[in-house]
C-alpha cells in the first residue's frame, strides 16, 4: 500500500529529508544462493531480475535519535543490483517500531517499511537479544555478543548507495555513517519465513556492531527506473 492511500493514517510527524540519526546497530553479511534468494527474499518486481551480486545482509538498528524520534529497525538487503544503469544495494523487507518512521521512510526514500513490535534485552557487557513480533506472532529473534577491539568505521571509506522504487521512479540515496565497530557473534537465529527471509538456514560471513554512530540520510536523487 502506498502512503497516499486515502485510508492510510497521517503520522504525528512529517519529516522531509535530510534526516540526522544517532544510535547503535548490528550488521551481518551473508552470501546467498541465487535460488534461495529468488524463493525467500521478498524481491519486488523491479529487483527480481536485476541482482548482480548475492552478497547482502541483515541489519538491526536501535535509533536513539532521529527526525521522528527514537525507533528500532530490522532490515534485509538481498544483494547488489543494477538499477537505472548503476550498481546499488536495495532493501526488500524492513520492519520498524514507529509509524512515523514508516510513513516518512516510504515518502522520503521509497523504503518499504512495515510496522512491528521490538524487544531488546541486554545480559552483560556486549550481549543483546533482539525479538520482533507482529501482534502475538514472533517473526524474528537473535542473540548477539560483541567482543574485541573497537575500531573507527565510516562510509567515507566504504560508500553505501541504496536504490528503491516509488511510484514508477528510482530513488537513489547515499547515507553517510560514522562510528566505532566491533566484531559480533550471533546464535539462536529464529525467523518466520512468511514474514522475514529464513536466514537461520544460513551462516553469517561477518558480523559487526556499530556503536555511537552518527548518520545523515540525505534527500534522494530521483531517476527513471
Amino acid at each position: 500500500m502506498y502512503i497516499n492511500d486515502p485510508f492510510s493514517p497521517i503520522p504525528s510527524l512529517i519529516a522531509p529529508a535530510p534526516w540526522r540519526l544517532t544510535g547503535h546497530g548490528h550488521i551481518f553479511l551473508f552470501w546467498y544462493r541465487k535460488e534461495w534468494l529468488q524463493e525467500h527474499s521478498f524481491l519486488a518486481p523491479f529487483q527480481r531480475n536485476n541482482v548482480k551480486l548475492v552478497l547482502g545482509g541483515v541489519i538491526l538498528v536501535d535509533y536513539h535519535t532521529s527526525d521522528v524520534g527514537p525507533y528500532r529497525e530490522l532490515m534485509f538487503i538481498p544483494g547488489l543490483f543494477k538499477l537505472g544503469g548503476r550498481y546499488l544495494f536495495s532493501i526488500s523487507k524492513i520492519y520498524v517500531s514507529s509509524y512515523d518512521s514508516l510513513w516518512n521512510g516510504v515518502e522520503n526514500w521509497g523504503i518499504p517499511k512495515e510496522l512491528a513490535d521490538f524487544s531488546l534485552e541486554t545480559a552483560g557487557k556486549g550481549q543483546e537479544t533482539w525479538t520482533v513480533n507482529r501482534g502475538d506472532k514472533e517473526i524474528f529473534s537473535v542473540r548477539l555478543k560483541s567482543k574485541g577491539w573497537s575500531l573507527p568505521i565510516s562510509t567515507t571509506l566504504f560508500p553505501l548507495r541504496i536504490g528503491q522504487e516509488l511510484r514508477g521512479q528510482l530513488l537513489i540515496t547515499e547515507p553517510n555513517v560514522s562510528g566505532t565497530c566491533q566484531r559480533t557473534t550471533s546464535d539462536s537465529w529464529r525467523t518466520d519465513p512468511a514474514f522475514f527471509p529464513p536466514v537461520n538456514q544460513l551462516r553469517p560471513w561477518l558480523g559487526l556492531s556499530i556503536h555511537d554512530f552518527n548518520m545523515k540520510f540525505p534527500e534522494p536523487v530521483k531517476t527513471a527506473i
